[in-house]
């Protein structure tokens, strides 16, 4: 079921009804309606692959007890490392088996020895990357006596499985969700009309900017060995716009959605294409993964304590696990070490942490410094995405050796040149309400609020106008693969 298709446009009222005026004098009522609708949502992506969802949750909630009522240090590690094993297990085998299984027959080819090797053929499990990190996460929290182990499953089942970040995302963590779904809730309208101010925001970003960009990126990286080097920058830059404008549109949604039940998630984007370099970058973009990993990884590993090597070998560590976590294909290692390279001068210098706020906060304009600091950072991304869209590292290298060429001044060429021009003005109006609501949780929080009604219902119904002008293509979102 997909943020944009007719059938969530009719789950989502039902839900909401259900939840504030047949359940609201019982928290029990409410968290038992929300657990099944989740599983519902769920199951309308595949039911099969409910019991993997079933089984991580009751795997998790089970562990934690366990470990909770553990009178020696041995029996709790026995019970989080059973957990660990497990999650890992399930997520290998579906995600990774094949990738190392080719990969394996491919390295030992060269040593003059053919396999054929046994592979899985089994679709991956949509979400099952986000909802192992939720309870990888729980597992580790009570392993470190940072929670309490939860006693009701109902409410824990809400963690792991609440619908609107099941699938994609934001990566929660027990102790920012759970006292919530604990707390009796009241429907707060200012809180309503917020989030659907930003589900707005979020099915522009990804209707209007993010389906039209994928036409035209797809063209360019699936014709890149005949098109010219100004068709191939292009198409690079209209991935840069897909992929921020589908994941970032799911996390707007997610998080409005979350809103109308009274829940806040972790914030997931905060404008990442105006950072002023990569560590700036990597603080703004899929926040809650960064941090997932920051907590859980690089932190037990060291972080930056430890002199220049131990604090590159661990940005190396992250980000290349942060790239195998995307996807089973080297193209996402490389994807991750290349931003670990981009990043590691700041490091080494002590300055990846120089740019903290938005930039030229209070500001219309930013400096010129500021200016070249941001497109800078923006061409490196740019640069970067094209190995995480490559099929292939040949396809990668192809594609870039392809772009430096002398085409570079001849005129784009797209099928429907029109419609792609379009897109890119479509391109500066999502840049230019992103620069004016950059100090906001999203763009359009507090634009137009003082503003007179019809003003403000105008701008509103423009954008209204664009999605459905723009939609009929109904495309998956790019993140449900990982």
């Amino acid at each position: 079921m997909l943020f944009n298709s007719i059938n969530f446009a009719i789950f989502l009222p039902i839900v909401f009804i259900l939840y504030w005026f047949a359940s609201n004098k019982s928290i029990k009522i409410q968290n038992t309606l929300m657990m099944l609708s989740s599983y519902f949502f769920y199951a309308c992506w595949d039911w099969r692959f409910m019991f993997l969802l079933l089984f991580s949750t009751f795997l998790d909630f089970f562990t934690g007890l366990k470990m909770q009522n553990s009178l020696s240090k041995k029996n709790k590690r026995f019970w989080f490392w059973l957990s660990v094993i497990i999650n890992l297990g399930f997520l290998g085998i579906f995600k990774y088996y094949n990738f190392f299984a080719d990969s394996f027959a491919v390295a030992i080819s060269y040593l003059g020895f053919n396999v054929n090797p046994w592979t899985l053929s089994v679709i991956l499990p949509v979400g099952i990357s986000f909802y192992t990190f939720h309870g990888l996460s729980y597992i580790i929290d009570i392993y470190n006596d940072r929670i309490e182990a939860e006693r009701d499953f109902i409410d824990y089942a809400v963690f792991v499985s609440f619908f609107p970040l099941l699938v994609a995302g934001p990566i929660e963590r027990a102790t920012h969700l759970l006292p919530q779904i604990k707390k009796q809730r009241t429907f707060d309208y200012d809180k309503a009309i917020d989030g659907l101010r930003q589900i707005l925001w979020g099915l522009f970003k990804k209707i209007v900017i993010a389906d039209n960009c994928a036409d035209f990126a797809n063209q360019a990286f699936n014709n890149s060995a005949e098109a010219n080097s100004s068709t191939l920058l292009l198409g690079a830059i209209f991935f840069t716009f897909q992929i921020y404008g589908d994941f970032s549109g799911y996390s707007d949604i997610a998080l409005g959605t979350a809103r109308l039940f009274g829940i806040e998630l972790l914030r997931n984007f905060a404008y990442p294409y105006f950072s002023r370099d990569i560590a700036e970058f990597w603080r703004r973009w899929h926040i809650s993964l960064s941090s997932w990993f920051k907590d859980y990884l690089y932190i037990p590993l060291g972080g930056s304590k430890g002199g220049n090597w131990m604090r590159v070998r661990n940005t190396f560590i992250i980000f290349i696990v942060s790239g195998f976590w995307h996807g089973a294909n080297w193209t996402f290692v490389v994807w991750g070490a290349l931003n670990a390279l981009f990043i590691l001068p700041s490091i080494i210098m002590k300055t990846n942490r120089n740019n903290l706020e938005i930039v030229a906060q209070g500001k219309i304009f930013p400096s010129i410094h500021e200016l070249i600091q941001m497109v800078i950072t923006f061409m490196l991304a740019v640069f970067a995405w094209i190995f995480f869209r490559a099929n292939s590292l040949n396809h990668a290298f192809e594609y870039i050796s392809n772009i430096i060429s002398p085409s570079i001044f001849e005129m784009p060429k797209f099928i429907g040149i029109t419609n792609a021009a379009i897109t890119l003005v479509m391109i500066g109006f999502l840049t230019f309400f992103e620069w004016l609501g950059r100090e906001n949780q999203f763009a359009i929080q507090k634009l137009g609020l003082n503003w007179n009604s019809a003003l403000r219902w105008s701008f509103y119904y423009i954008i209204i106008t664009m999605i459905f002008v723009f939609n009929g293509k109904e495309q998956q979102f790019i993140y449900f693969q990982f």
